[in-house]
């Protein structure tokens, strides 16, 4: 599918502002995600701009394609009063306001939401932070690596007998941007039912890892117990994991319900493992885990992806290839669903960029905007907030 961009359209935030101070990846991952559904997004660079242009593949600003999109950008340089000036004149006049400075730094440009508030109640604030306002480690700069491995995120991953591992992608930061999108899609909510004006929303890179995590750390405080680190397997459920087949590739296998473990033991000639305390239950095959992997695994080294998937479909178990990412560009289930389009691009011609997500049947997404160049609306930003002629050349010359 090929997307041309049209300002006109109009998605179901149209009408909301937003001021987007970020930089880097959290908050233009939640301003992209407001964006995408018609949300008006002023995107305030530093004169050498948000240092994700700098993040290039062959010398081409790839993740600002894709998180730049549905954006307008204006250069201010907020170490300057001028710039400081324009940026609370462009926040009286927004409906939401998203910083990832590190906590006091808002405060010391006269742009705390006590001040903020003042000249626009209704204003709602996103303040992004690695540790959050408040706490010992506020202070402390918060990249996402540093809580991706506080958060016990990484001694969770990877295996048992060698280092723990980090995502290999900003994990912390896109999560933090989509639970920073909703948060900011609740706080409208509340405004519009008048049970608030405007609020702060303090969110921290590490609470949504943690969140993540899930039960891990109500298991230690009920049980005393820390699962380890597993590989590929799980510490719920058993058979899970990724096994090798002859031909060298890998399939994704989940026995996760009692009835596909039992239909999985079958289709591998090996029946009487149901009825063998050591795998008749769930229980028991994750404390048997490694002999049960050992067995589904030596069934699928003698045989290929190709006749390891067919045997699983035909016997109804969930299973999968472990694809690479020429693969998932190239499958035909992605292709239908245009999982990906692709995007008129000044500079490439097109580049493909994944799709507006969440899929809304009434209100869906919109194409607005392509990434900008830095500071490209400037001119026209200003003028919209009443901002004269000599004071627009004066920050924006032509």
């Amino acid at each position: 599918m090929s997307i041309s961009f049209d300002p006109s359209r109009q998605g179901i935030l149209r009408g909301v502002r937003v001021l987007d101070l970020s930089r880097l990846l959290a908050g233009n991952v939640a301003s992209a995600l407001l964006g995408d559904f018609g949300a008006e997004v002023i995107k305030v660079e530093p004169p050498q701009g948000d240092p994700l242009r700098a993040w290039k593949h062959d010398g081409v600003s790839l993740q600002w394609k894709t998180y730049g999109r549905n954006k307008r950008s204006i250069m201010l340089d907020l170490r300057a009063e001028a710039g400081r000036q324009a940026a609370r004149a462009l926040a009286a006049a927004s409906d939401v306001l998203i910083e990832n400075f590190r906590p006091g730094t808002l405060e010391r440009m006269g742009m705390g939401p006590a001040a903020l508030h003042e000249a626009n109640p209704g204003l709602v604030i996103v303040r992004i932070s690695g540790f959050g306002q408040t706490g010992p480690y506020a202070g402390r700069p918060g990249f996402g690596t540093i809580v991706e491995a506080m958060s016990g995120l990484a001694s969770q991953n990877g295996f048992a007998d060698r280092e723990p591992v980090l995502p290999p992608l900003g994990f912390a930061d896109k999560i933090t941007g989509v639970y920073g999108a909703m948060a900011v899609s609740m706080a409208l909510l509340a405004r519009r039912a008048g049970q608030a004006q405007g609020q702060v929303i303090d969110l921290s890179l590490l609470e949504p890892v943690v969140s993540l995590l899930g039960v891990e750390a109500t298991i230690y405080a009920a049980t005393g117990h820390v699962n380890e680190r597993c590989g590929s397997a799980s510490n719920t459920t058993s058979p899970r994991n990724v096994y090798r087949c002859a031909d060298e590739r890998y399939i994704a296998v989940s026995g996760s319900m009692q009835s596909m473990a039992q239909r999985l033991f079958i289709a591998i000639g090996r029946p009487e493992m149901n009825d063998d305390p050591r795998f008749a239950t769930n229980a028991a095959r994750v404390r048997h885990r490694a002999e049960v992997d050992a067995i589904v695994g030596g069934w699928f080294a003698a045989r290929t992806l190709a006749e390891s998937l067919r045997a699983m479909d035909e016997a109804d178990v969930t299973a999968g290839p472990v694809n690479e990412i020429p693969d998932v560009v190239a499958d035909p289930h992605v292709r239908e669903r245009e999982v990906f389009v692709d995007v008129e691009d000044g500079e490439l011609g097109q580049v493909k960029l994944y799709n507006v997500l969440p899929r809304l049947s009434e209100t869906p997404g919109v194409w607005r905007y392509p990434a900008p160049d830095l500071g490209e609306h400037a001119r026209e930003i200003l003028s919209e907030i009443g901002y004269d002629p000599a004071l627009i050349e004066q920050l924006a010359p032509a």
